[in-house]
Protein backbone atom coordinates (compact mmCIF):
# COMPACT_ATOMS: atom_id res chain seq x y z
CA UNK A 1 0.00 0.00 0.00
CA UNK A 2 2.88 2.35 0.74
CA UNK A 3 4.40 1.71 -2.69
CA UNK A 4 1.06 2.53 -4.32
CA UNK A 5 0.95 5.84 -2.44
CA UNK A 6 4.47 6.73 -3.52
CA UNK A 7 3.68 5.87 -7.14
CA UNK A 8 0.50 7.95 -7.03
CA UNK A 9 2.44 10.91 -5.58
CA UNK A 10 5.02 10.65 -8.35
CA UNK A 11 2.25 10.45 -10.95
CA UNK A 12 0.48 13.47 -9.43
CA UNK A 13 3.70 15.52 -9.46
CA UNK A 14 4.30 14.47 -13.07
CA UNK A 15 0.78 15.49 -14.10
CA UNK A 16 1.08 18.83 -12.33
CA UNK A 17 4.44 19.52 -13.99
CA UNK A 18 2.99 18.59 -17.38
CA UNK A 19 0.06 20.96 -16.77
CA UNK A 20 2.44 23.72 -15.71
CA UNK A 21 4.56 23.38 -18.85
CA UNK A 22 1.54 23.01 -21.12
CA UNK A 23 -0.44 25.92 -19.72
CA UNK A 24 2.46 28.31 -19.05
CA UNK A 25 1.75 30.41 -22.15
CA UNK A 26 -1.73 31.11 -20.81
CA UNK A 27 -0.46 32.80 -17.63
CA UNK A 28 -0.85 36.34 -19.05
CA UNK A 29 -4.40 35.80 -20.37
CA UNK A 30 -5.37 34.18 -17.08
CA UNK A 31 -3.92 37.11 -15.15
CA UNK A 32 -5.74 39.59 -17.37
CA UNK A 33 -9.01 37.70 -17.01
CA UNK A 34 -8.74 37.41 -13.24
CA UNK A 35 -7.81 41.08 -12.94
CA UNK A 36 -10.76 42.19 -15.08
CA UNK A 37 -13.10 39.85 -13.23
CA UNK A 38 -11.90 41.08 -9.84
CA UNK A 39 -12.32 44.68 -10.94
CA UNK A 40 -15.87 44.05 -12.10
CA UNK A 41 -16.66 42.14 -8.89
CA UNK A 42 -15.40 45.06 -6.80
CA UNK A 43 -17.53 47.50 -8.79
CA UNK A 44 -20.65 45.57 -7.81
CA UNK A 45 -21.25 43.36 -10.86
CA UNK A 46 -21.54 40.17 -8.80
CA UNK A 47 -20.11 36.75 -9.60
CA UNK A 48 -21.91 36.37 -12.90
CA UNK A 49 -20.78 39.82 -14.04
CA UNK A 50 -17.21 39.03 -13.01
CA UNK A 51 -17.26 35.85 -15.09
CA UNK A 52 -18.87 37.64 -18.04
CA UNK A 53 -16.12 40.27 -17.94
CA UNK A 54 -13.14 38.06 -17.03
CA UNK A 55 -13.54 35.30 -19.61
CA UNK A 56 -13.74 37.63 -22.63
CA UNK A 57 -10.84 39.68 -21.26
CA UNK A 58 -8.68 36.55 -21.08
CA UNK A 59 -9.74 35.46 -24.57
CA UNK A 60 -9.15 38.93 -25.95
CA UNK A 61 -5.66 39.06 -24.43
CA UNK A 62 -4.72 35.73 -25.97
CA UNK A 63 -6.31 36.62 -29.32
CA UNK A 64 -4.62 40.00 -29.57
CA UNK A 65 -1.27 38.42 -28.70
CA UNK A 66 -1.64 35.76 -31.39
CA UNK A 67 -2.79 38.31 -33.98
CA UNK A 68 0.13 40.60 -33.18
CA UNK A 69 2.58 37.72 -33.45
CA UNK A 70 1.12 36.82 -36.83
CA UNK A 71 0.89 40.33 -38.28
CA UNK A 72 4.01 42.10 -37.06
CA UNK A 73 7.08 41.56 -39.24
CA UNK A 74 9.81 43.01 -37.01
CA UNK A 75 11.70 40.30 -35.13
CA UNK A 76 12.40 42.62 -32.18
CA UNK A 77 8.72 43.44 -31.80
CA UNK A 78 7.84 39.73 -31.89
CA UNK A 79 10.46 39.03 -29.21
CA UNK A 80 9.04 41.85 -27.07
CA UNK A 81 5.50 40.47 -27.40
CA UNK A 82 6.74 36.97 -26.61
CA UNK A 83 8.53 38.27 -23.51
CA UNK A 84 5.31 39.93 -22.35
CA UNK A 85 3.72 36.47 -22.44
CA UNK A 86 6.77 34.69 -20.97
CA UNK A 87 7.26 36.95 -17.91
CA UNK A 88 4.10 35.81 -16.08
CA UNK A 89 4.93 32.20 -17.01
CA UNK A 90 8.32 32.60 -15.32
CA UNK A 91 6.66 33.95 -12.17
CA UNK A 92 4.12 31.10 -12.20
CA UNK A 93 6.91 28.56 -12.72
CA UNK A 94 8.89 30.00 -9.82
CA UNK A 95 5.96 29.85 -7.43
CA UNK A 96 4.83 26.39 -8.53
CA UNK A 97 8.35 25.00 -8.14
CA UNK A 98 8.79 26.81 -4.84
CA UNK A 99 5.60 25.24 -3.51
CA UNK A 100 6.84 21.76 -4.40
CA UNK A 101 10.35 22.50 -3.08
CA UNK A 102 8.96 23.68 0.26
CA UNK A 103 7.29 20.31 0.69
CA UNK A 104 10.41 18.35 -0.23
CA UNK A 105 13.36 20.08 1.46
CA UNK A 106 13.86 22.10 4.65
CA UNK A 107 16.77 24.27 3.46
CA UNK A 108 15.53 27.65 2.21
CA UNK A 109 18.64 28.13 0.08
CA UNK A 110 17.99 24.94 -1.87
CA UNK A 111 14.31 25.80 -2.14
CA UNK A 112 15.21 29.05 -3.88
CA UNK A 113 17.83 27.35 -6.08
CA UNK A 114 15.33 24.78 -7.30
CA UNK A 115 12.64 27.44 -7.67
CA UNK A 116 14.88 29.50 -9.93
CA UNK A 117 15.76 26.41 -11.98
CA UNK A 118 12.06 25.64 -12.33
CA UNK A 119 11.28 29.22 -13.33
CA UNK A 120 13.96 29.15 -16.03
CA UNK A 121 12.71 25.81 -17.34
CA UNK A 122 9.11 27.02 -17.51
CA UNK A 123 10.19 30.32 -19.09
CA UNK A 124 12.24 28.62 -21.79
CA UNK A 125 9.40 26.20 -22.53
CA UNK A 126 6.86 29.03 -22.75
CA UNK A 127 9.17 31.04 -25.02
CA UNK A 128 9.67 28.08 -27.35
CA UNK A 129 5.92 27.46 -27.53
CA UNK A 130 5.21 31.11 -28.27
CA UNK A 131 7.98 31.15 -30.88
CA UNK A 132 6.37 28.13 -32.50
CA UNK A 133 3.03 29.97 -32.50
CA UNK A 134 4.68 33.00 -34.09
CA UNK A 135 6.40 30.91 -36.75
CA UNK A 136 3.14 29.33 -37.91
CA UNK A 137 3.20 27.71 -41.31
CA UNK A 138 6.16 29.13 -43.20
CA UNK A 139 6.64 26.23 -45.57
CA UNK A 140 5.56 28.24 -48.61
CA UNK A 141 7.27 31.53 -47.79
CA UNK A 142 10.03 32.62 -50.11
CA UNK A 143 8.74 30.51 -52.99
CA UNK A 144 7.45 31.98 -56.22
CA UNK A 145 3.82 31.16 -56.85
CA UNK A 146 2.95 30.25 -60.42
Amino acid sequence: MIILGILLCIAAIGILCWLLFTLAIFALPLFAGVTAGTWSLNTGAGWLGAILVGVPAAGLTLGVGQILLGVIRSMWAKIAIALVFVAPAIVAGYHATHGIAKLMMPSETWQIVFSVIGAVAVGVTAFLRIAAMAAGDQSDRGMVQA
